[in-house]
């Protein structure tokens, strides 16, 4: 007879959406137990992307300088670059800094780019490994690799479950409160609920529209016969193809695309094809390993119409899909964990009402379409691009066509790769757990960001006179800032805090710039670091925490449920 384990949470899949999530609920002593049939971390090299925003989550956990340890060499290049072959003629660049450069670059930025943490180029092979590393070290997190779920129900007072080895001789029947789905682009977990994509699919474009060949492959000379200045990434444009190459280990390993012909067949491809399309990207005959092979669809924007079944969650690809152009698949997929993990947390420990848990879906599913919105974007900008046909020849006509393409390009780079306002500026405006003061953010824009402090979003960020970020003087959980040299008293929120059970930590910081930057001495900043209100005194301090923990709207006096007491 199978025996039967009891946890908080269930969470199916083992990717960058499961794994953070179990570091976020292991942190918190939620016990969780993770299942994914792959049988350990990713080997392909997947995303290669990691957006600031995600570098400072991970700066939050405390491994950032893990993260950008990882990868490309200290000193390797990040630029990317848009050439007619990859040791063809060079068309575009975006000149970045190296992750060794990173840290100290970053100090030197505002404006849009006042952060903790750059982006880092880095393969998602490489960050979960570090996930992985993270999750296991939590007491309270249970992780079952070569394990999958095969069955579930919501009982209303909780998850029955089974899961089984992929071998077939061991299952467990598991006992859950909540299970979240966060098993990929062909989730178990969707499917079971009978929930639809939304969204659109089956854009045709030149590139990155339709079917893709993805080749994991080692190339030793790639860089001793290529002319051009290194690069993180390579993008090739003329009229014979478009295909994309990101460097993965900065040495010989390379994970290379190549837009395929909506007719070709993709199923009987062999590696003597691979290596012949490589050569053509490549512009001339080089040696290659291929590791691994296989055909994707490019061209996807499609959201789950719902991320939220009673005690049931949907995360990452299985609650969107993105074209890959802006990098925002897994970057996405990373802060609904954060997003997630503290609400079942506060739920499950008697912190905050089961309605809490609706804000999720709220919350996430607009910043799904909007990111979605914004890779297809990028997507047409590149895939809709007609290489003139004499862009590589010698001659005049060719020298004009790769000057309008250098002009183009140049600024298309920038469009999809510096991207703060994408970056930093999603907000969950309209959330029944933001308590709104009357102020409006700055208009949502991909390549610009202002920073805000108007409930909703992402906190302003500064750097402090001693070298730190701001953001390393939040708590874990919760944070009030008093700011100013006259910081009003904070005694309400601290003592109903207590009384509430909460983790709430006041960090007073004198300096009259940060007061300016927030434009209100008291700001109240979830365990996500999303700011939930600001304020000039405490006097609504129970009403204030009551509906940033999702016992309704308290501040303006209709509550939906009871808000507790002191």
């Amino acid at each position: 007879m199978a025996s039967t384990l009891t946890v908080d949470v269930l969470i199916a899949g083992g990717g960058p959406c499961g794994l953070m999530l179990a570091i976020e609920l292991g942190r918190r002593n939620i016990r969780c137990l993770l299942v994914d049939a792959k049988l350990g971390t990713a080997f392909n090299p997947q995303a290669n992307a990691t957006q600031a925003r995600t570098m400072e989550h991970f700066r939050r956990l405390g491994f950032a300088h893990e993260i950008r340890s990882m990868g490309l060499p200290p000193d390797h290049a990040t630029d990317i670059a848009y050439l007619t072959r990859f040791a063809g003629t060079e068309l575009a660049r975006l000149r970045l800094p190296t992750a060794a450069a990173a840290p100290q670059a970053i100090k030197a930025m505002s404006g849009s780019w006042s952060a903790a943490e750059l982006p880092h180029r880095v393969s998602q092979k490489y960050v979960e490994v570090c996930l992985h590393q993270h999750a296991q070290q939590q007491a309270s997190v249970d992780m079952r690799y070569g394990w999958q779920l095969t069955s579930f129900q919501d009982t209303g007072d909780g998850i029955d479950a089974w899961v089984q080895s992929v071998n077939g001789e061991e299952q467990l029947n598991v006992q859950a409160a909540y299970l979240v789905g966060a098993d990929g682009a062909r989730s178990f977990v969707r499917h079971e609920l009978g929930i639809a994509w939304g969204g659109a699919t089956g854009f045709k474009r030149k590139f990155m529209g339709g079917k893709m060949l993805a080749v994991y492959l080692k190339a030793p000379d790639f860089y001793a016969r290529n002319p051009n200045d290194r690069s993180w990434m390579y993008v090739v444009v003329n009229p014979e193809l478009r295909a994309f190459i990101m460097s993965v280990d900065g040495v010989s390993e390379f994970a290379f695309h190549i837009q395929m012909a909506d007719d070709a067949a993709t199923e009987a491809l062999t590696e003597a094809d691979a290596r012949r399309l490589f050569a053509q990207a490549y512009g001339q005959d080089i040696d290659i390993e291929i590791l691994s092979m296989a055909t994707w669809m490019a061209g996807h924007a499609l959201v789950a119409e719902s991320f939220q079944q009673g005690r049931v969650f949907l995360g990452g690809d299985a609650a969107h899909l993105f074209t890959p152009t802006g990098g925002l698949g897994y970057n996405t997929a990373v802060e609904d964990a954060v997003n997630l993990s503290w609400k079942l947390a506060s739920v499950l420990k008697g912190q905050a009402p089961p309605a809490l848990l609706d804000s999720y879906p709220l919350e996430r599913h607009p910043l799904a379409v909007r990111n979605t919105g914004y890779a297809r974007q990028f997507a047409d900008s590149i895939g809709l691009f007609e290489a003139a046909p004499e862009l590589e020849d010698d001659s005049p006509q060719g020298e004009q066509a790769r000057a309008l393409a250098s002009e183009y390009l140049n600024g298309h780079v920038r469009r999809e790769f510096n991207i703060p306002g994408v970056t930093f500026g999603g907000r969950y405006d309209g959330s029944p757990t933001i308590v709104g003061d009357g102020t409006s953010a700055p208009p949502d824009a991909a390549n610009t960001y202002m920073p805000c402090a108007t409930p909703g979003g992402r906190p302003p960020h500064a750097w402090l006179a001693d070298g730190r970020s701001l953001y390393d003087s939040f708590n874990f959980e919760w944070t009030l800032l008093a700011l100013g040299p006259d910081a009003p008293d904070t005694q309400a929120f601290e003592h109903i805090a207590q009384s509430m059970g909460l983790d709430l930590k006041v960090v007073r910081h004198a300096d009259p710039a940060l007061l300016a930057l927030y434009e209100a001495p008291l700001a109240l900043i979830r365990p996500d670091q999303i700011l939930a209100w600001r304020g000039h005194h405490a006097n609504q301090a129970q009403a204030i925490l009551a509906q940033v923990l999702g016992y309704g709207d308290t501040v303006h006096g209709s509550t939906t449920d009871t808000a507790p007491t002191a």
